[in-house]
């Protein structure tokens, strides 16, 4: 199969995710159209991308003052029937987008990627029922999409293989960075990373060891620097010194081995809930949501900026 060349992109979806995606689409020149059944999506969307253009101006997508309008279609069929690539950014529940895809599949011509944003869900689910399902992929984005460059493409058992190389050559034409999952896996990669890191900290702090706030510190003040300039696997090489991961592995490993053998295992009933959630409102009293987004966002542009800059850094 050859897929088509890509001008207008179809957004379904447009909650933090699509509309994301929305202002990056339209910042990269595509003329986007896109559709959510919720009542207020239009204004919303329309209210997202305002506010998401100075920092997508500042990461060098557009020359544009102020940002293009994108469609808004009243109805999925109208949508999809525009789009030479569909970015889906629907409800996280597996029913839902299921039925998404089999009326997406119905509508779209067979030379038309659809793509998932889902954060856990294996592509082989979203294919159940469709007559297309060459097509049908996963393009997982890291929040916020129109700033954060990485993007996970992942086949299911029916993606051709060429659908992956073309979405996986769109996304990376946008200046996305993108990995390519080998294997479906429920959350994907960057999602089981994180999985990890969260077992730990919400294990530490239901069971007393610190608080929220103390444990958000540990990692932002400490490996998170770190890890914003490359990941474990070359850490764990400039941490063994010139003798590189083998020195390290070798040094560090029986101690990593005796905390993996003493880590928590944590059940998310209402009872840890609630600490867990009691703690961080503690953490977030005095602070402004809002502004805290845009020092988040303004701090990222900074850093993804800086980092193209470097380079020695992957």
């Amino acid at each position: 199969m050859t897929y088509r060349e890509i001008k207008t992109v179809g957004v379904v979806g447009t909650g933090l995710i699509g509309a994301s995606w929305a202002a990056f689409f339209l910042a990269r020149g595509f003329r986007v159209v896109a559709t959510d059944p919720a009542p207020g999506a239009q204004a919303r969307l329309r209210d997202f991308i305002g506010k998401a253009w100075p920092a997508l101006n500042r990461l060098g997508a557009t020359a544009e003052t102020a940002p293009p309008e994108p469609v808004f279609a009243d109805s999925l069929e109208d949508c999809v029937l525009q789009a030479d690539f569909i970015q889906e950014s629907g409800p996280e529940r597996a029913d839902i987008k299921r039925e998404a895809y089999v009326k997406m599949d119905a509508l779209a011509a067979p030379d038309v990627i659809l793509a998932s944003s889902t954060s856990g869900l294996r592509p082989s689910q979203l294919q159940q029922g469709c007559h297309h399902p060459g097509r049908i992929l996963v393009g997982h984005p890291f929040n916020p999409p129109h700033i954060v460059p990485l993007v996970e493409v992942v086949g299911g058992a029916a993606t051709d293989p060429a659908a992956l190389d073309r979405a996986e050559s769109f996304y990376k034409s946008l200046g996305k960075i993108t990995i390519r999952v080998r294997r479906e896996l429920t959350g994907h990669v960057s999602n089981r990373l994180q999985a990890a890191l969260w077992r730990e900290a919400y294990h530490l702090v239901a069971s007393g060891v610190v608080t929220a706030s103390e444990v958000d510190a540990a990692i932002a003040h400490g490996p998170g620097l770190r890890w914003a300039l490359m990941g474990p696997m070359l850490l764990g090489e400039l941490g063994g010194g010139e003798g590189g991961l083998r020195h390290f592995l070798d040094h560090i490993g029986p101690l990593i081995e005796r905390i993996w053998a003493e880590q928590g295992q944590t059940e998310l009933t209402g009872e840890v809930k609630k600490t867990l959630v009691d703690s961080t409102n503690a953490e977030m009293a005095g602070l402004d949501t809002e502004a805290m987004l845009q020092e988040r966002d303004a701090l990222l542009v900074d850093l993804i900026n800086a980092k193209a800059q470097a380079r020695n850094l992957p």
